[in-house]
């Protein structure tokens, strides 16, 4: 698995909402906005909670893959993370994650936490290098 950077951590951390997205077995893309997508300790593991996934939790039981992008107004530069997922919906680590959702607000479900290894980071700012893998 790939870990993050320092850098990559601290921008990581300034994000509000990321985008996720997705694709069906048939190749089919799905993007949507989460808010709840947390960088582990190890920085090579993400969780992102399913508190509303329709179309990307079908595409994440047909094809187990995902990429999200780190990018805004405050961040320096543009990354892409793309990984391995697995859907996790009991054990300490699905509890854990339900203990820090309810801790912001019991109007989330939290049904299911989505644990994503990283396996790629490449560039995605304009430019020569646009594209080009970081890690």
């Amino acid at each position: 698995m790939v870990k993050l950077t320092d850098e990559m951590k601290a921008e990581f951390a300034k994000m509000k909402i990321f985008p996720f997205a997705t694709a069906s077995k048939d190749g089919v893309p799905n993007v949507i906005p989460i808010g709840m997508c947390y960088l582990q300790e190890d920085a090579e593991t993400l969780w992102i909670v399913d508190n509303f996934f329709l179309k990307t939790m079908e595409n994440l039981r047909a094809n187990p893959k995902g990429a999200i992008y780190v990018w805004g107004p405050e961040i320096n530069g543009c990354f892409q993370i793309k990984g391995d997922i697995k859907i996790i919906d009991r054990g300490e680590e699905y509890d854990e994650m339900r203990k820090i959702v309810k801790a912001k607000s019991d109007r989330f479900p939290a049904r299911y936490l989505i644990k994503m290894k990283i396996t790629d980071v490449f560039e995605c700012k304009s430019g020569p290098d646009a594209g080009k893998k970081l890690l």
